[in-house]
């Protein structure tokens, strides 16, 4: 995603707060006319959705893109379920770790590069609630470590 020609239309920002991320792919979607116009404006909620294997296929449930406004003919149903397109051993090798080690599959943004709409999406294990606070933790100590050492190097 660090082409020049890539535009961001939706991140998923508690990702990293509810999941352990490992691996991540870049997907196409299969969409219709009117979702693609909605993405153009960015009508879009990424939050609630997660990757499923159905039939050898991977599939993204719980995008929602709401209709196009211009659109009233031929509005498209907003919460359907998306066809992820991967290469097939891609997919092979996605749906064997959510299976085998129970992992969920997660969308980290959506986008459009080079004119088609792409989603960034990764395996993830949920954090306890335990986790969350112990990564806050971290985070904070890290942050007070940094702080620290620009007041001892403006000392010296």
């Amino acid at each position: 995603m660090s082409k020049s020609n890539d535009r961001v239309i939706a991140t998923n920002r508690q990702a990293n707060r509810n999941y352990e991320l490992f691996d991540s792919w870049e997907a196409g979607l299969v969409l219709s006319g009117s979702e693609v116009k909605s993405l153009r404006e960015s009508k879009v909620q990424i939050s609630d959705a997660f990757g499923r294997e159905e039939n050898q296929e991977l599939w993204l449930i719980g995008l929602h893109i709401a209709p196009y406004r211009s659109n009233h003919t031929f509005a498209h149903e907003p919460d359907r379920p998306k066809k992820l397109l991967l290469h097939r051993k891609e997919i092979e090798r996605i749906s064997s770790r959510l299976n085998r080690d129970g992992l969920t599959l997660v969308p980290l943004s959506l986008y459009f590069s080079k004119g088609r709409a792409k989603v960034k999406i990764a395996l993830g294990r949920g954090k306890s609630d335990y986790d969350k606070r112990q990564t806050i933790a971290k985070k904070d100590a890290d942050r007070e470590t940094q702080k620290e050492l620009g007041r001892r190097q403006k000392e010296v």
